[in-house]
């Protein structure tokens, strides 16, 4: 967890990603625009977390171990603590039918490593917009 995270107006957002790599280019891009950020290594731990910590948005992985991102992503949208909390899949898997699945499993938006620093912002701001 991150502890010295930026404050913007509150909006903390969790990095469900069981890549080191991947959760510090994520943290770098969404610290430097002002959102604090809070890490979880896989889907069950980010299950618990987001209903710990109610974070803003949750930007879900979904290839990690003991809980995928679209188990985790349907955990979440299924439970009512949590069912508001948009979840953006960040994934590596681009092919349409993986896309329409994170969809139908509560997923708000999804994106396909990797991430330009700008299309990641432009969709946080656009789920939180909502």
């Amino acid at each position: 967890m991150n502890r010295e995270a930026v404050s913007s107006g509150g909006v903390t957002v969790l990095i469900v990603d069981d890549s080191p790599t991947e959760v510090h280019v994520l943290k770098k891009i969404l610290e430097k625009h002002g959102y604090r950020t809070e890490v979880a290594n896989d889907g069950q731990e980010g299950v618990a977390m987001a209903k710990r910590i109610r974070p803003s948005l949750i930007l879900m992985d979904v290839v990690m171990p003991v809980l995928n991102g679209f188990q985790a992503t349907r955990q979440l949208s299924k439970d009512q603590s949590t069912s508001a909390i948009p979840v953006i899949m960040v994934t590596t898997k681009d092919q349409e039918t993986d896309k329409s699945w994170g969809m139908r499993q509560g997923a708000t938006d999804y994106l396909v490593k990797p991430v330009a620093p700008a299309e990641l912002i432009t969709k946080i701001r656009n789920v939180l917009d909502r």
